[in-house]
């Protein structure tokens, strides 16, 4: 193996900051009540290490996230195992810092193989979705 040939990999990177209590953002990003009100109401959500998360989008197929991590009130890290061909190998994480009140919440979709149209208009869709947190909060 060539030890000078580095693989880039794309990533997605988000932050926004939400003035409540870290664990009322943890609650929702890890409860079936919570990402229905920030992300879909199609899901099948349980806050387990390996349990596989399932996510619909109307006509869409379904996505299936494998919880890989749970830090209560500090990280949370999906992984993807089925959903668009881009998606599955990838990971999303959520990284939780609180500090006078005001939580930040850092969003990573990490391990993209290249920078395509898709990633793109992901890359938009995951700023929208830490929007809708926020509002949800």
């Amino acid at each position: 193996m060539n030890n000078n040939l580095v693989v880039k990999m794309e990533k997605i990177e988000h932050i926004n900051y939400i003035k409540v209590p870290i664990a009322e953002v943890y609650k929702v990003l890890t409860t079936q009540e919570g990402l229905a009100a920030v992300w879909t109401e199609e899901l099948v959500v349980k806050p387990e290490v390996g349990f596989v998360n399932e996510f619909g989008f109307g006509d869409e197929d379904v996505t299936r996230m494998k919880v890989v991590e749970l830090s209560p009130d500090k990280r949370i890290v999906w992984e993807c195992v089925e959903s668009d061909p881009e998606w599955i190998g990838t990971g999303i994480s959520f990284d939780l810092v609180e500090k006078d009140g005001v939580v930040a919440v850092v969003l990573r979709h990490f391990g993209w193989r290249e920078l395509t149209e898709f990633y793109q208009w992901c890359n938009y869709n995951w700023a929208m979705f830490l929007l809708s947190l926020k509002r949800a909060l």
